[in-house]
């Protein structure tokens, strides 16, 4: 297993993480298998989605803000309850197969680490394996 480190320096923002996770496989020396990737925070997600054009990612943040709106009457204490939610929304995990010792992803797919309590310092876990 690998960390990656991660700064944020909004509130909410997608980083690509794409090549990071990239070199972790390629380190591996692993040909054929899965790369599990996956954010040990409550507050933040991982996701794959289109990287190509960057309105996507501003859209998607623009929807998941309607549907969870910063203040809405929240119980939790600490402020930061639509962060939580998003996160669940997203999720923490992804899984990519690994052929010719690369991610598969498609032509306009990428990986991106999922801010929504920022910015902060975060971690990703990269686990991956052969078959």
């Amino acid at each position: 297993m690998e960390q990656i480190r991660i700064k944020t320096s909004r509130s909410c923002e997608f980083l690509d993480i794409t090549s990071s996770i990239e070199n972790v496989v390629r380190k591996s020396g692993v040909k054929s298998g899965i790369c599990y990737v996956f954010v040990p925070h409550t507050t933040a997600g991982v996701t794959i989605n289109e990287n190509a054009d960057p309105d996507v990612v501003k859209d998607i943040i623009m929807e998941l803000d309607k549907i969870v709106p910063l203040k809405d009457n929240y119980l939790h204490a600490e402020g930061n309850s639509a962060a939580h939610v998003k996160s669940s929304i997203i999720g923490c995990s992804q899984e990519v197969i690994i052929e010719e010792n690369s991610l598969k992803l498609g032509t306009w797919q990428s990986l991106f680490f999922c801010e929504f309590d920022g910015p902060r310092s975060r971690s990703v876990w990269v686990k991956v394996m052969g078959s």
